[in-house]
C-alpha cells in the first residue's frame, strides 16, 4: 500500500457557486491564484459515477498546484452529479457536453485572452475529445489526460458488471447483453446506487478517444510496483496518435488506483507530473 503524509500546498484561493446548466444547476468550484500573473484557464472533466467522488482528492489537490502556478482552473460537477440539480438517472452524454460548453464559455469569458486547457480524468477525457468534436470553436493549448478510458464500451460493460456481481450474492443471474437489451428498451437501470439512463449509456458506449485538436497531449498514467510502466494499450494509441503527428508527451508514474480504491489516496508524483509537464508545453 502507498501511503503518503499531506501534501503542503501552494496559498491560492478559490470560489464556489452555481451556472445555470441546461437542465438544471452546476456546482462548481474555481480555483485562483493569488499572486502569480494568469498564465491560463484550466476546464476539469470528472470521471464516472463513483470515480467522480474518489478522485476528488486529487483533482483538488492538482488545482491549487496549477492555481499556484498561475491556473484560473475550473471543477465542475456534471448535472446530475455531486452538488449540481437532477438526479443521474436524467443525465445524458449529449447534456453533459452542452453543460461542458457552459463552463468553457463561463471559463473563458473570465479571460478572454488566455490560454485554455482542457483535463480529464478516465472517462472525462472521453468527454474532452467528444467536445471538442461537437464544438470546432475550441482549440486548447495543451490537453491533459489522466488514465485516459479509450472505449467507452467497455467503461459501459464494466459499469454493468457491478451490477452482475451485486445480483450474484442476491442469488440473482443476468448476463450484460440481457443488461444491454433493457436499457435498449427504454428501462432505467439501478447499478451500485446509480441510476443509467439509456441516453447516458447510448452516449457512453459509443464513445472512442480521439487525438484532441490544439496544443500539445500530457498523457499520464498511474501503475504500482518498482518500475511503473504504460499499459501496452495505451501505448499503441500513443504511437499510432505520434504517427499521425500528434505532440504526445507521456509519463507513467507509481502509486495507487486513486480513483477506484476504498479509501482516498493520494499520489503525489502525478501532481509534479502534470505540472512539470504543463509548463513546459504553455
Amino acid at each position: 500500500m502507498v501511503t503518503h503524509t499531506p501534501l503542503k500546498q501552494p496559498e491560492t484561493r478559490f470560489r464556489a457557486g452555481f451556472l445555470g446548466g441546461s437542465q438544471g444547476p452546476l456546482f462548481h468550484i474555481i480555483h485562483e491564484p493569488t499572486a502569480a500573473p494568469l498564465r491560463g484557464c484550466v476546464l476539469y472533466i470528472h470521471p464516472f459515477a463513483e470515480e467522480l467522488n474518489k478522485s476528488r482528492r486529487m483533482a483538488a489537490l492538482q488545482a491549487r498546484r496549477l492555481a499556484g502556478a498561475g491556473y484560473r482552473v475550473m471543477l465542475p460537477d456534471l448535472y446530475g452529479c455531486g452538488d449540481s440539480g437532477g438526479d443521474f438517472s436524467e443525465a445524458s452524454w449529449d447534456l453533459w457536453l452542452k453543460d461542458l460548453s457552459l463552463c468553457l464559455e463561463h471559463l473563458r469569458a473570465s479571460a478572454p485572452q488566455a490560454p485554455v486547457i482542457l483535463w480529464g480524468l478516465r472517462t472525462g477525457c472521453l468527454l474532452l475529445g467528444d467536445l471538442l468534436r461537437a464544438d470546432e470553436g475550441i482549440t486548447p493549448a495543451a490537453s491533459l489526460l489522466w488514465q485516459p478510458a479509450t472505449n467507452g464500451e467497455l467503461i459501459l460493460t464494466q459499469f454493468l458488471r457491478l451490477r452482475m456481481a451485486a445480483g450474484m450474492m442476491g442469488g440473482a443471474k443476468e448476463t450484460t447483453a440481457q443488461l444491454r437489451a433493457r436499457l435498449e428498451g427504454g428501462e432505467v437501470l439501478e447499478v451500485a446506487g446509480y441510476g443509467l439512463s439509456p441516453a447516458l449509456a447510448i452516449g457512453l458506449a459509443g464513445a472512442r478517444l480521439a487525438p484532441p485538436r490544439g496544443g500539445p497531449v500530457c498523457w499520464f498514467e498511474v501503475a504500482q510496483g518498482e518500475d511503473p510502466a504504460m499499459s501496452p494499450a495505451s501505448a499503441r494509441v500513443i504511437e499510432a496518435w505520434r504517427g499521425e503527428g500528434v505532440n504526445v508527451r507521456s509519463a507513467v508514474v507509481r502509486g495507487e488506483a486513486f480513483w477506484a480504491t476504498q479509501e482516498i489516496r493520494e499520489v503525489p508524483g502525478l501532481l509534479d507530473e502534470t505540472l512539470r509537464c504543463l509548463e513546459e508545453v504553455c
